[in-house]
């Protein structure tokens, strides 16, 4: 700030100073006018340069420090995107002592809809319609429920290269760090034959723990449900999250948006409480059985 305080100052002596010791123009002058006139001309022509180069400074500074504040407004920016990108958790805390952790993964959020069924209707806010009635009916039965996002965002930041990589990186990295006893995720399915209806469910291929779970989860679904064509569990080994999480899970494809009945009751409270219970329930067998069985050894 002082050093651009100094330029107009410098400019005018370098003026003077160049005025005064060169060029034959200024020769000429001090031989045909007062010394007084050309005192005062030089006076003039260094104030108006001293302050034409203060300006210009002044100017400088402005823009400085405007490029300054832009940039310190884009970095809080992103630090706040990000923030709120990892700002990825929702926890349900039951009444009275816990009985453990599990995790509920609302699949796709933010950029990412999911399935576009019909009349444009995106997957991810279903997903997580479920997954909180999911999380509240699990608390009440006594476990702790984190939820891998609470709201409409993916769990990456806005300047990543692969925001469908990182999210899905992210939903590991949380269900590693909270080492649950079980995580199911929730999903929609869409096909070209928007007659094929119904919920499935998928668990790793080399997991047998995964498969029980599956198995409990996919009969309460087509017995609570009264599914007319029940599906049956189906292992995978490509999905990601079935993949790579570190604990025993499955994936739950509660319906079709490609079918038009499917589509129209999964928008309903009534269906999605249906369906949540459902699961609820096939959770709750598996945890049951697990627990009766760490009992018994």
């Amino acid at each position: 700030m002082r050093g651009n305080k100094r330029i107009p100052h410098i400019i005018s002596a370098a003026f003077a100073y160049i005025l005064i010791n060169t060029g034959s123009v200024w020769r000429n002058m001090k031989q045909k006018l007062p010394k007084f006139f050309i005192i005062m001309l030089l006076f003039v022509c260094a104030f108006l340069v001293g302050r034409a180069g203060g300006r210009l400074a002044k100017r400088g500074l402005q823009k400085k420090t405007k490029t300054q504040m832009t940039e310190s407004m884009k970095t809080e920016t992103v630090e706040k995107e990000s923030e709120t990108s990892q700002e990825s958790q929702s926890v349900r805390l039951p009444e009275g002592e816990g009985k453990g952790t599990v995790i509920v993964d609302p699949g796709h959020g933010g950029r990412d809809p999911g399935m576009v069924g019909i009349d444009e209707l995106e997957e991810k806010g279903i997903n997580l319609a479920i997954s909180e009635k999911l999380a509240d009916l699990l608390a009440e039965q006594g476990y702790r429920v984190v939820l891998t996002r609470s709201g409409d965002y993916g769990l990456y930041d806005e300047d990543a290269s692969n925001k469908k990589a990182q999210d899905m990186q992210r939903r590991c990295a949380l269900i590693e760090a909270e080492e649950p006893l079980l995580t199911v995720s929730i999903h929609q399915n869409s096909y070209s034959d928007p007659a094929v209806c119904g919920p499935q469910v998928f668990y790793y291929q080399h997991s047998a723990e995964g498969k029980e779970l599956a198995a409990l989860i996919q009969e309460q679904l087509n017995t609570q449900l009264k599914i007319a064509r029940p599906r049956e569990i189906k292992s995978n080994e490509n999905y990601y999250i079935l993949k790579r999480s570190p604990s025993v899970t499955a994936l739950v494809e509660c319906s079709f948006l490609s079918n038009p009945e499917e589509a129209a009751k999964i928008q309903t409270e009534e269906y999605q409480e249906a369906l949540a219970g459902a699961i609820c329930d096939g959770m709750l067998m598996y945890l049951e059985g697990e627990m009766a069985q760490s009992q018994g050894t």
